[in-house]
């Protein structure tokens, strides 16, 4: 479902997807954002839309969006600060249409930058990131304290991988699953369906109802 959201630098571009009709949905939305739109990422980046699949496959629906300037959504590029805002634009639409839903974040390098940032504001009750770019961008904020899946390539070559590690030590974050991904780049060439399982795997135990059905 195609929408087009209101965004503090104007029009927010988006889409809508759910749980195939066969699985029983989870009263969960998972907004997943996309890397570096200077660099070409779009919410149709292959990992940002392998993720949100891997979700409905648990039963949840997801929402993916354009930042600002991206796609058809108004706005130009603020380096990951009016980026923050965007998503705290989607994430008051999903809390306004979905009260009884709970929110999870999700994000792919740059993207997995601007949810962490903004989840110390937002308060969503699960977080996954892909790459994150620690090293590259400053992640001044507080530790999540919720469920967090980090998946990060060893033979990552944007994102030094050592850095991502060293990062974490340092925050310590108490509810945090680190996967490394053996000989996997930055965009998971060929490893895309380990990706998808992966996030399965870790997010199926966050599920809020039991015996999903969902597929395997």
């Amino acid at each position: 479902m195609a929408l087009h959201l209101s965004g503090p630098a104007g029009r927010l571009e988006a889409v809508v997807e759910f749980p195939a009709a066969n699985l029983s949905r989870q009263p969960v939305i998972a907004i997943v954002c996309h890397p570096l739109p200077t660099e070409g990422g779009t919410m149709h980046n292959k990992v940002v839309t392998m993720t949100a699949r891997a979700l409905r496959e648990l039963g949840i629906t997801t929402l993916r969006f354009n930042f600002r300037g991206t796609g058809d959504s108004e706005g130009q590029f603020d380096h990951g600060q009016g980026e923050q805002q965007d998503l705290a634009a989607v994430a008051d639409w999903v809390r306004q249409h979905h009260p009884d839903h709970l929110l999870w974040l999700a994000g792919f390098s740059f993207g997995a930058f601007v949810s962490i940032q903004a989840s110390a504001t937002l308060a969503p009750a699960a977080l996954i990131s892909l790459a994150p770019p620690a090293g590259r961008w400053d992640f001044a904020a507080a530790t999540p304290h919720i469920p967090w899946l980090v998946v990060q390539g060893e033979a990552d070559e944007i994102v030094d991988p050592d850095a991502v590690y060293r990062w974490l030590e340092h925050i310590q974050p108490p509810r945090l699953t680190l996967v490394k991904m053996p000989d996997c780049s930055h965009f998971f060439h060929g490893k895309l369906v380990d990706l998808r399982e992966t996030v399965k795997n870790t997010a199926q135990h966050w599920l809020p109802l039991t015996g999903n059905g969902a597929a395997q």
